[in-house]
């Protein structure tokens, strides 16, 4: 595999209360590192697997619970984990029918996953689930959607929100681009590195990468 088109998916954790309001910041978080990880397509899916993931803890072991929320690759698959230190009350799959009320979230979870499950530990427990990605590799690229997709996140940083079928989106986000691109080269020149050089690099590797496509 080029070296080149490593993109490297660090595993991260993030501690936090289980209570509703909550979900919506963890199903941001979910969103903007999966962009970052060149992974857009999977973002529906995992947003709403830590959903009822969460949603799990709240109301079978309670709201204010101490829980962690941990994102991972297994080989090409996402792993998303819920942590959470009650061993009693362990999510099961049940029929559900239309008229049930109970269980839809275990439902779902397993209709939209490749595969879950639940670690007990002495003092805690981990549910988790995975997704397939379209990866071949653990740290390759998804072609040059990851390139672009990371580049979408960094513009949304920037208050830039850019759409293939909206021209003024498009403008806003070419200049956000622009803005971004002078940050990196005053980084580069406080650090004592070259800008130009930088320009020159990131120049070939675009072509190069446009060459391969």
């Amino acid at each position: 595999m080029d070296v080149d088109q490593c993109m490297p998916r660090k595993a991260w954790t993030l501690p936090f209360l289980a209570e509703p309001e909550e979900v919506a910041a963890l199903r941001r978080i979910m969103r903007l590192h999966l962009g970052m990880w060149g992974l857009p397509e999977l973002v529906d899916a995992a947003q709403l697997c830590v959903s009822e993931l969460v949603a799990n803890v709240i109301v079978h072991v309670g709201a204010g619970t101490p829980t962690t929320l941990a994102v991972s690759m297994n080989d090409t698959f996402l792993r998303i984990e819920i942590h959470d230190p009650d061993t009693r009350a362990l999510p099961t799959l049940l029929a559900v029918d239309a008229a049930s009320e109970q269980g839809r979230g275990m439902a779902m979870l397993d209709a939209i996953t490749d595969r879950w499950g639940v670690i007990l530990r002495a003092d805690s427990k981990v549910t988790w689930c995975e997704l397939s990605t379209t990866l071949d590799e653990l740290d390759a690229h998804t072609g040059h959607r990851g390139r672009t997709a990371r580049a979408e996140v960094l513009l949304q940083l920037y208050g830039a929100f850019p759409h293939p079928s909206n021209p003024l989106s498009l403008l806003a986000g070419e200049e956000a681009a622009i803005e971004g691109i002078g940050d990196f080269l005053h980084w580069l020149h406080a650090h004592g590195c070259n800008p130009g050089l930088a320009l020159t690099h990131a120049k070939r590797q675009f072509e190069a990468d446009l060459s391969r496509s």
